[in-house]
């Protein structure tokens, strides 16, 4: 039960990650160009604009639109065709828009983002720099914080299991105190005294966690029953899948290493006690 939490939060952590790679879109900026400005001298940025671009070889787009265009697509917005009329002039600047591809969901794209956006502000006639992928760095932040809980709470619960199985492994020795006596008598080594009891740990470590495993995997249906359910009112689909092969065998490895530590610490407490 203890390592079903941790193992829980890890297949959520990476249902997540699965999630937010696929919104790793190519992230858009916006640059509205000041009202003041000539068409001349608006459409003389592009070139400053993409030399800033061509500093690093990623693929990238520059559109410039024209503000009657931005009006036409503005006006095709329901409501808001009688607010341009009230106004009798357009109110809407030139503007550039510049995608940038590349974007695997690494940080060190988004610091990259951060540093065009930097640069193009500190351009001439730009008025306004606008980034639409603020939202992937909050939501990689939640990520990171639920790594971070994860991880905590793993350590926390690592303890308790080792603890465990230092208790389980504790009260077989006691139970076996003169039988472990017996077979010193005869000669037997330290090593094969304790050969069958980190046998026992590691046994106890890898049967808890597929066990852990298999209630993570039970508590999928009824969860993804009432993902699907919670998906569909934003017409999108998302499903929580089960551990991969690569995640159970990393998972199985660490309650097997845990079972076989608290066997360690055990059993060579309690047998130097008895000798």
């Amino acid at each position: 039960m203890s390592l079903a939490l941790p193992f829980a939060g890890v297949t959520l952590l990476e249902n997540l990650q699965n999630v937010t790679g696929k919104m790793a879109v190519e992230p858009e900026i916006s640059l509205f160009i000041h009202p003041n400005a000539s068409r001349d001298d608006a459409l003389a940025l592009g070139e400053k604009i993409q030399r800033i671009l061509n500093t690093e070889e990623r693929p990238s787009q520059v559109v410039f639109i024209p503000k009657e265009t931005a009006l036409k697509s503005l006006e095709q917005k329901e409501g808001i065709t009688e607010v341009v009329r009230t106004l009798g002039r357009n109110p809407l600047p030139d503007s550039y828009l510049v995608r940038v591809a590349g974007n695997d969901g690494d940080p060190r794209f988004a610091t990259y983002i951060d540093s065009l956006a930097t640069q193009f502000k500190g351009l001439a006639l730009v008025h306004r720099v606008q980034i639409d992928s603020d939202w992937i760095k909050r939501l990689a932040a939640i990520v990171r914080f639920i790594r971070t809980s994860i991880l905590l709470l793993g350590a926390t619960l690592a303890v308790i299991i080792v603890a465990v199985i230092f208790n389980t492994i504790r009260l077989q020795v006691l139970t076996r105190t003169e039988e472990i006596a017996l077979v010193r008598l005869v000669g037997a080594s330290r090593a094969y005294i304790r050969r069958p009891f980190y046998y026992t740990g590691i046994l106890l470590g890898f049967l808890s966690g597929a066990l852990a495993l298999a209630i993570v995997a039970a508590s999928l249906h009824p969860l993804n029953s009432s993902i699907t359910d919670l998906a569909r009112l934003y017409s999108t689909e998302i499903r929580l899948a089960p551990p991969n092969l690569r995640l159970v065998v990393i998972l199985l490895s660490i309650s097997t290493f845990l079972g076989w530590i608290g066997a360690l610490l055990s059993v060579n407490r309690h047998l130097r006690r008895i000798h």
